[in-house]
This record gives structure tokens, C-alpha cells and sequence, in this order.
């Protein structure tokens, strides 16, 4: 049941501080992100750490990637995209390593490398820390993408900022079984 409780407990903070997970825990925390299904046994993930110096380089890249995509950004916008990237102890580059040339089709190879990030989010929180996943324009932009040594069709399945939650666990509350669980009895008739 503590198990059970753990993940339950589970949820997304976006204050994070000092420390983030390393050495032992770290490793430990990746390993639980290569135990996800992976149909075809194609091992599809890769992470990337970024830490350090090397936060302020991936801002670097994502204020020119966000200017290359509107030269008209505002300074303020500039700003607070690339404090997304300097705030986090560390942050975590979901790649996704797509075999096109395999009979799994490439959303299943996806779906593996959302899995083992869910299996990530997971262990950070049983180890103690906290974690956010994000997605959006950085994620997908292209000049990221390869900046972070994914040229498609490879790609990345956004970032886990990582960290030590700066107020504790923010309250959540999540929606009723009701409105998301059936059960299915028979072919649904439709009109």
C-alpha cells in the first residue's frame, strides 16, 4: 500500500529550488524511466541532462529559437521563457529515439517514451523531490530539437523541470472516478 500511496500523492510542482536529485538517486530515478512498456523492445528514450552552466546555454538556445519564430517577441515574453530554463535545478530533455524502419509504428515508440517520463515524474517524487513535465513551442521547435542532438525523426517529448519543491506539495484536487471510469458490457449502440 505505501506504494500505492505514493502515487497518489503525486503532483506537479512548478517551484522548484535546491537540491535536485544526483549521483545514486539520479541514476535510479533514469533507471525507473527504462522500465516502461516499450513494444518491440526498441528502447526509444534518451534524456538528456541539463545542470549548471549548462542552463544558461539552453536558455541561450531557447531565446533564439523563440526569436527565429516571432523576430517581433517582446523582451518581457524573451524573459520568462528563458527563466523556465534557468529557475530548475535541473532539467531533464525528453528525446524520443523514432525507429521509422520498424514494424512498431512510431506513436506506440512515443507513447513508451511518455510512459517511461511518467515512470520518471514517479520516482522523483517517491525520492523526495518534485517535477513538472512541459511541452509547448521550445519542445517542439526544431532548432531545440537538434541543439539538444535530435534531428527527426527523432524528437522530444518536452522536459521535466526537476528540483526540490520550493513550498511543499501544492494541493490538488483531482476529478471523480465517476466521470472517467465505465464499465463496458457489450457493443455500445450508436444512432
Amino acid at each position: 500500500m505505501a506504494a500505492l500511496e505514493t502515487l497518489l500523492s503525486r503532483v506537479s510542482v512548478s517551484s522548484l529550488v535546491e537540491p535536485a536529485p544526483e549521483g545514486a538517486v539520479l541514476d535510479g530515478i533514469l533507471e525507473a524511466g527504462l522500465r516502461a512498456p516499450d513494444h518491440g523492445r526498441l528502447a526509444p528514450w534518451h534524456y538528456v541532462l541539463i545542470r549548471g552552466d549548462a542552463r544558461r546555454r539552453l536558455a541561450d538556445l531557447v531565446e533564439t529559437a523563440l526569436r527565429a519564430r516571432d523576430p517581433e517577441a517582446p523582451q518581457p515574453l524573451i524573459d520568462k521563457q528563458r527563466g523556465k530554463f534557468l529557475r530548475p535545478p535541473l532539467t531533464i530533455a525528453l528525446g524520443a529515439r523514432i525507429r521509422t524502419d520498424h514494424k512498431v509504428p512510431p506513436l506506440e515508440q512515443m507513447l513508451a517514451v511518455g510512459a517511461g517520463a511518467m515512470n520518471l515524474l514517479n520516482a522523483i517524487h517517491a525520492s523526495g523531490f518534485g517535477a513538472i513535465w512541459v511541452t509547448g513551442a521550445n519542445a517542439y521547435d526544431p532548432r531545440v530539437q537538434a541543439g539538444l542532438g535530435f534531428v527527426a525523426p527523432d524528437t522530444l517529448a518536452g522536459f521535466l523541470f526537476v528540483g526540490t519543491p520550493a513550498h511543499g506539495l501544492p494541493e490538488v484536487t483531482r476529478p471523480a472516478l465517476a466521470g472517467h471510469v465505465t464499465e463496458w458490457a457489450g457493443l455500445v449502440e450508436t444512432a
